[in-house]
């Protein structure tokens, strides 16, 4: 029996289950997923979660159950290549014959002395529980600082000035203009959105240190109750650990089959892969799918293409709170309300066909 192993149950392998599960999966293969959780969580919407304004239960489905699959649960401290082996922080170890990397990211901190110390982070559910449970707790004329004004940290700062207009927020954006790998019309409308509902902009800051309830911009020293970090991801450590080759951002280089140069056996899948693109759960998707294609000719004994397909993305969706939202589709932006009814709409398919 051939055990196809999936670590981590985000985007990426969460499609790779949907595919293999629902087609013909051969007899001799099962599938094993490693997760630290018994739910997919939809990372996208952790946004919402850290602001109040959805339940847990609303942002995550169960895995499924099928009788081709195992889930194990623990924490992944050791991918072991050489002996096709993967090792749980509990001693556990789960031998694999193809194996699929999807373990996401983490914070990358850019060495700012106490940014890992003293600010929340909202790459795990586990994480971000903690960021809301500390930001919601703060009396009223509390400041809260976002450091990152990417997409993230947009939808943070919005979401949290909806839930809590009581609070001052701070979005520390480190160019120019907000947004500024977007069409300036679709910066204009956020800058104006922000404007308007008293979120305050620091243009071209640099965060130099961070102590308790102090950001420090420029070395300049700026009161926040709590600060919220958004400013960058990397391959989580096990990745990091990985004897592979790696681009200038820790991610591991693959091949046009997604599977790392040296061994066929091991795929790596969203956020851990270096791709030409930026990471999103919707560029997971469509590399699962080139891969669970890859994984079926390789079982049947099939000869894999010379070229795979062309990854095409859809576009980018943000949200500003529950009313509001800006999207790029086509390299044309929308604005209003129509992308905001767009990505609330892709999240409830999303949810109900997943679950």
């Amino acid at each position: 029996m051939k055990n196809l192993v999936l670590l981590g149950g985000g985007y990426g392998n969460v499609r790779v289950l949907s595919r293999l599960l629902t087609s013909a999966l051969p007899e001799d293969v099962h599938i094993t997923l490693i997760d630290r959780n018994s739910f997919h969580c939809f990372k996208t919407e952790y946004y919402a979660l850290v602001a109040g304004t959805v339940p847990e239960q609303h942002i995550r489905i169960p895995f499924p159950t099928h009788e081709k699959l195992t889930v194990v649960y623990g924490d992944i401290t050791t991918i072991d290549t050489s002996n096709k082996q993967v090792i749980l922080n509990n001693g556990k170890t789960v031998s694999y014959d193809d194996l699929v990397i999807g373990l996401g990211c983490e914070d990358k901190y850019h060495n700012v002395p106490g940014a890992q110390e003293h600010t929340y982070s909202i790459q795990t559910i586990e994480n971000t529980r903690i960021a809301y449970e500390n930001v919601n707790s703060l009396p009223p004329n509390s400041v809260v600082g976002v450091v990152g004004a990417g997409l993230s940290g947009v939808e943070v700062a919005s979401e949290l000035r909806e839930s809590r207009s009581d609070l001052k927020i701070l979005l520390f954006d480190r160019g120019s203009r907000i947004l500024s790998m977007f069409p300036e019309k679709l910066s204009h409308y956020v800058q104006k959105w922000f404007d308007e509902h008293d979120v305050k902009i620091i243009s071209n800051s640099n965060i130099t240190k961070v102590e308790e309830n102090t950001l420090f911009n420029h070395d300049d020293e700026i009161h926040c109750d709590a600060v919220i970090w958004t400013a960058g991801i990397q391959p989580v450590e096990v990745v990091r650990n990985l004897d592979v080759e790696k681009d200038n951002s820790g991610r591991i280089v693959i091949t046009k089959h997604h599977h790392i140069p040296t061994d066929e056996h091991v795929y790596v899948v969203g956020d851990c892969a270096a791709l030409p693109y930026a990471p999103s759960a919707q560029l997971a998707e469509a590399q699962a799918e080139q891969i669970v294609t890859i994984l079926h000719k390789k079982w049947n004994g099939e000869q894999l293409p010379d070229e795979m397909p062309q990854i095409k993305l859809k576009g980018i969706m943000g949200s500003l709170g529950k009313k509001h939202g800006f999207g790029l589709f086509n390299e044309r932006p929308l604005l209003g309300r129509v992308p905001r009814l767009i990505k609330s709409g892709i999240l409830w398919l999303y949810k109900y066909h997943n679950g």
